[in-house]
């Protein structure tokens, strides 16, 4: 047993060099880390996660395991997440406690989400959860509970804290194809300040190879769906059948000539082709769901495409809020690809977006995120359009 700062620390599973060059690279970077080593890190009982404590735990940091019961149900975030993460802690010889969030969900997630989808706006939940359920209650817990006031997470980001300003930095993970930081757009500087992503520097297969080494329960478990409300449901269709009731309305052209019929607006999303059950000339897609008319308006792909959006509830995370237009890279979606485009803030939590070419299926109610290279600089939620 070894200690530092007045801390108990375990002495590590494992006294094997690190296997991956990423692996060394988040050992250094934790061991250098300033102030105290005392750490609780929260687990879904997936391998992210799980490597990320065990990393925490060899690079000589005190951790405490917390896992958030988000809802009933089998699921990584559910009955089976907590059972691994438990295990993963008693492996690591380090305590685990589960935080009952059901209600917090209940209200900030899912009672959210089916608002959005009832109303035709596709909503980004993942986000949201960050902010005020999985951060908010975890470094809330840790401080008020534990005397804690750092919360490491698995997500695939870094951070830094920028020498001029003082003000945190969040950026990209080096995993471009794992990466996360999409998701943490919405994180306050006040949150920033106490999280820590071992993860950031790692690309997806140098977990895998880490959580081998450390011989981790979790090192083979499968990927989780993105979101953990369909993976429990098993689609996010099933989800909303159990919570929306069905509303059929029409499917209209632009123009509103009706070309079909739809069960409800929540089956359905900005860009969308496949399952209209519509025969016409040429393929359509959704462009616009209409939750006053109940209507799905459809049209060719060409006219799906936009080249501005109006972004509201912005939050500028690695710099002060914008006071002149500025040249961006933006992602619209998790998986697009980031464009370019001019942003024209309004306000400091209102901008305008102007892409450099047209974008495909711009869907109301998902963040478009900025960055400056891999700086995530702010984002917000795509509107229909500017008020």
């Amino acid at each position: 047993m070894t200690r530092t700062m007045g801390f108990t620390h375990p002495t590590p599973s494992t006294t094997n060099p690190p296997s991956t060059e990423g692996g060394h690279r988040a050992l250094e970077l934790l061991r250098q880390w300033p102030g105290e080593h005392h750490v609780a890190v929260g687990l879904s009982g997936g391998v992210d996660s799980s490597l990320a404590a065990a990393l925490l735990h060899e690079a000589q940091w005190a951790v405490t395991g917390v896992t958030l019961w988000l809802m009933k149900g089998r699921g990584t975030c559910c009955s089976d997440g907590l059972v691994d993460a438990a295990g993963v802690c008693e492996q690591l010889g380090a305590p685990h406690h589960i935080l009952d969030a059901r209600q917090t969900f209940q209200q900030e997630v899912v009672d959210v989400l089916v608002q959005g989808y009832g109303q035709g706006v596709t909503p980004l939940p993942c986000s949201r959860c960050n902010r005020h359920v999985k951060m908010a209650m975890l470094l809330d817990w840790a401080e008020r509970e534990m005397g804690i006031s750092r919360l490491a997470t698995g997500h695939y980001a870094r951070l830094r804290r920028h020498p001029g300003s003082g003000r945190m930095e969040l950026l990209r993970g080096r995993d471009r194809r794992k990466d996360q930081s999409y998701f943490l757009y919405d994180l306050p500087q006040e949150q920033l300040e106490h999280l820590v992503f071992p993860l950031g520097e790692l690309q997806k297969a140098e977990t895998r190879a880490e959580a081998r080494r450390h011989g981790l329960r979790t090192a083979a478990k499968p990927e989780s769906q993105d979101l953990c409300l369909a993976e429990r449901h098993g689609s996010m269709a099933a989800f909303l059948e159990t919570h929306l009731p069905p509303r059929p309305g029409k499917i209209v052209l632009r123009d509103g000539t009706v070309v079909g019929s739809h069960g409800g607006l929540q089956h359905f999303t900005i860009g969308q082709r496949r399952g209209l059950g519509v025969a016409w000339h040429e393929p359509l897609h959704v462009v616009r769901l209409d939750g006053a008319m109940n209507h799905v308006v459809v049209a060719p792909r060409s006219e799906a495409m936009g080249t501005d959006c109006a972004v509201a509830a912005v939050n500028w995370v690695s710099i002060p809020p914008a006071a002149a237009p500025m040249e961006v890279q933006v992602q619209v979606r998790y998986r697009s690809e980031p464009v370019a485009a001019r942003l024209i803030p309004d306000g400091a939590t209102r901008a305008r977006l102007v892409f450099e070419t047209p974008q495909f299926s711009i869907t109301p109610g998902q963040a478009a995120v900025f960055y400056g290279e891999d700086v995530l600089l702010g984002g917000g939620l795509i509107q229909r359009e500017m008020d």
